[in-house]
Parts: structure tokens; sequence; C-alpha cells
């Protein structure tokens, strides 16, 4: 065999590609995900997912550090990228209604390398964007306990170096309280999904009225002259705002993951996908709005901006409520990425990709169990000891990276396969998913070298794991005769 051939074989491998039909198609006897979910709750998982720290702690870090009142723009920007890129995620999901959302299209689509690189990613962004929110969640339960006069050893109140003003630097040992909500997300999720959509859809109705709470009232306490200057980083800083926030705007890429345990997928996911971002971004618009109304950028709390500003116009139990409406509601946020990394994860396993160990599911659950403790664990130990900001810039590259290729693919899916049943289409192919590519790819110019190199790093180890181990193990590098079965559940005794 000539060096020639051999690389010709290696190279047709890696880019083989999983047959549409196989992935949409019945698993027969071999255990799966249960499906639990309707339209209703999947349009909850994705609002739950998109509203959350978006606006109540990253819309004040970002007004306060990078776009001012401008933070409206970001958001609108993102808004705009992940539109056109929740028109093909819709596409995708009346067509493949399986776990995975985007490694499942790209191993469809672009063959299994492209698959893994994209789920590889995933695992990392999901888990960081868990990490997040639980930081976030964490300074609004600090502002809760100040307003209620409840003091709490200083060690376990944030991570190293993010003692504010007044507080002697080295006090903050762990974030204790982001710690503990990352695990019992992770719990919560073990119990069940129908139990756990429950839960989630309780919190999301929570979460919308408290926002709603926010723009009513606060729209009383407006000061016109605070939006001046309205661009005070320049347009820079609000599209270096908006690459920031982005990850606050794709939640439905994280419900998508959930196709396999929808009741009716073909026909609900897409419709919750564009819900769910719809719902979102008038809410985002109007609450910006308010925000940087009320309060001069420069002063805005970049930890619990909104639970900040009533205060400081004399309503501090409006804040207070806030402040617990944000603690509860944005737990939905945990819960949908971290939903969406285990569902991933299992994918992955379930593949071939990953050992079967991860793919495991509980016996009466039917969930992936240790997937899910895995993710939690990890999440947990990045929001105890990493600032917002750190832990921030480890969720956006690899999601616009994740965007890109959907939009990639649904257009090379249009062409390759017209005849392939469609649930939903995506409008003004390929025009559309081309946008979302173009602003996908300008987001990423904004985002900062260190994200780059964090990136190159996770990346580098992935690809090690998977020519190490994935490539070879993989269900479609065994003989058609010789099917891989899948993860069989857990035992209990």
């Amino acid at each position: 065999m000539t060096t020639t051939t051999r690389t010709s074989r290696a190279t047709s491998s890696i880019f083989r590609r999983k047959p549409i039909e196989q992935i949409g198609s019945s698993q027969g006897n071999q255990p799966g995900l249960k499906r639990e979910l309707g339209l209703r709750q999947l349009t909850a998982i994705g609002v739950g997912g998109i509203i959350g720290a978006g606006i109540f702690s990253l819309a004040g870090a970002v007004a306060n550090e990078k776009a001012g009142p401008a933070v409206l723009i970001s958001f609108l920007v993102a808004g705009v990228a992940s539109a056109a890129a929740a028109f093909s995620y819709a596409e995708f999901a009346g067509l493949i209604p399986k776990a995975g959302s985007a490694y499942t299209y790209g191993y469809a689509v672009l063959g299994e390398v492209v698959g893994w690189a994209i789920g590889w990613d995933l695992l990392l962004e999901y888990t960081a964007i868990v990490a997040v929110v639980a930081i976030g969640i964490s300074g609004y339960f600090n502002d809760l306990l100040g307003f209620l006069h409840i003091g709490l050893p200083q060690w376990m109140m944030g991570a190293p170096g993010t003692e504010p003003a007044g507080v002697e630097p080295g006090s903050y040992k762990v974030n204790l309280f982001a710690v503990l909500l990352c695990l019992l997300i992770a719990w919560i999720l073990n119990q069940g999904m129908q139990n756990a959509a429950r839960f989630e859809t309780a919190l999301v109705y929570l979460k919308v009225a408290v926002v709603l709470v926010v723009i009513i009232v606060g729209a009383f306490h407006i000061n016109a002259g605070n939006y001046n200057p309205f661009f005070p980083f320049g347009m820079s800083g609000a599209f270096t705002g908006a690459a920031t926030v982005f990850f606050a705007v794709f939640g439905y890429d994280a419900m998508s993951t959930a196709a396999e345990e929808s009741k009716d997928s073909q026909k609900h996911m897409p419709k919750a996908i564009l819900y769910s971002l719809a719902i979102s971004m008038v809410l985002y618009v109007l609450a910006c709005l308010v925000l940087t109304g009320m309060v001069p950028f420069a002063d805005i709390n970049s930890e619990s901006a909104f639970s900040s500003a009533f205060a400081s116009v004399g309503l501090p139990l409006i804040g207070a409520i806030i402040a617990i409406g944000a603690i509860l509601g944005i737990l939905t946020v945990l819960f949908t990425f971290m939903m969406g990394a285990s569902r991933v994860g299992f994918s992955m396993s379930r593949d071939g990709l990953l050992p079967k160990w991860f793919g495991k599911t509980s016996p009466r659950k039917q969930v992936p169990a240790r997937m899910t403790w895995l993710l939690g664990g990890t999440s947990a130990v990045l929001a105890g000891v990493l600032p917002i900001g750190e832990a921030a810039e480890l969720t956006n590259i690899g999601i616009l990276l994740a965007f890109v290729l959907v939009c990639v693919s649904v257009i090379v899916l249009r062409y390759k396969r017209p005849d392939l049943p469609r649930g939903f289409k995506c409008p003004g192919m390929p025009v559309v998913p081309i946008i979302g590519i173009g602003f996908s790819l300008w987001l990423i110019t904004f985002l900062d070298p260190a994200t780059w190199l964090r990136f190159a790093v996770w990346f580098g180890v992935g690809l090690v794991i998977y020519f190490a181990y994935g490539r070879r193990k993989s269900l479609l590098a065994k003989p058609a005769a010789e099917p891989e079965p899948e993860p069989e559940p857990e035992t209990t005794h």
C-alpha cells in the first residue's frame, strides 16, 4: 500500500459521516432518552437558557466596562447574529430529532472530525457558562444577605481576587454559594427529565415576571440624561460588548440538545427555538433601556446591576425582590446549559467517540447521570475559584464557531439532500445562513487574545483524544455486521 493510499484512507476515515436516516431512526430495543417534553416546556427551557445572567449580571458589567448605554446595541447585534443561526438550528432540529444539537448536525453533514470538534468545544463552553451564571447568582445572593443584615464568613463569599472595596485583599477563598448551585442543578437533572422540566418551567414564569417588574417599575425612574453619551467607548465598545454578551442570546442551542426527549421533536423543536429567541430579545432590549436610563453607566454595579439600581433610586425593597427573583430565575440557565452539556457528552459516548462509561443512563430516570455529575463537579470548581470575567472568556469562541459550522451545514445539506423531509425550512437560503456565518466570524475578531489561547489549548487536547481514542472506537469505524450497542442503563443494588 502506497503512502498516498494510506493518507487518503486516513483522511476519508476522519471525515466519514453518520447517515441522516440512521440518526433520525429508532434505536430498536436499545435504551435512549425518554420523550417527555412538549412545546410549552421546550420553549420554557429555551427562554430559561437565554434570559439569565445576560440581563441580571452581564448587562451591567458590559454597560459599565465596555459599551455604556450602547449595551442595547451590543444585545441587538448579538441577537441578529443569533437569529440568523437560529433559523439554521430550527431546520436541523426538525430534520434530526436526536440529542447532541450542533455536534450531531456537524457529524452528519461535515464529517466525524468536525462533529468531534464541535462536541468537544461545546462541552467546555456549556460547562463554563454554568460556572459564569452561578457566579452571577452569587453576587445577587450577597446583595440579598446585605439587605437582610446577614453576615457570612468572608472566605466563602467569592473567588480569590474579587474582593470589593473595603474588603481586605486575600479575604476571599472560594465562591461557596456558586459551587453549591452547580451541584444542586446536577442533582435536579438526575431526578428525571419530566420532574426537572416542571422545576424549570415554574422558575421561567417567575423569572419573566421579575423582568417585567424591572421594566415596568424602572421605566418611571429613567433619566434621559443618562443616555448621553450613548457610545462612551465608541462603536467598537458596543461590538466588543456584543461578543461578550453573545452567550446570553443562544440558550436555544443548548435547548435543542433535548430533541431526543421531545414528544414531537420534528414539529415542536423549530417552533420552540424561534419562540424562545423572540421572547427573550424583546425583554433584553427593554431591560437594557431601563438599566442605563436609571443609573449612569459608570455607576452601574457589575455584579448585581438591577438590585443595586433600584436601591440607588430609593427602592431597596424592589431591589431585594429582584435579587430573590434573579437567584431563582437564573437557576434556569444553569439547568439548560448543564442539560445541554450532558446530552452532548451522552451523544458522543453513544457514537463511540468517548468511552461508553460516560453514556451510561440511570435505570429508572433514563438520564445520563454520570456525565451530568461530572459536568456539575467541573462547573462547580470553575465557579468556586474564577472571577466572572475570566470564566466568561471561556464561553464564546467555541459557540460562535459552532454557529458557523451549523450555518455551513444547513447550506450544504439543503443542496446535497433536497429530498429529505424538513419540518421547517430556513428562509432566505442561502443568504440567512451566510449572515449568521459572517456575524459569528466578525464577533470572534473582538474576543481577547487570551480567549484564543485557551481555546487553542482545549482544541489541541481534544484532537489528541480523538486520534488516540475516538477515531478507532467510533461506531462508524466498526464493520456493519458488528454494531456496537448503546450504553446500557446503570444497575442499582
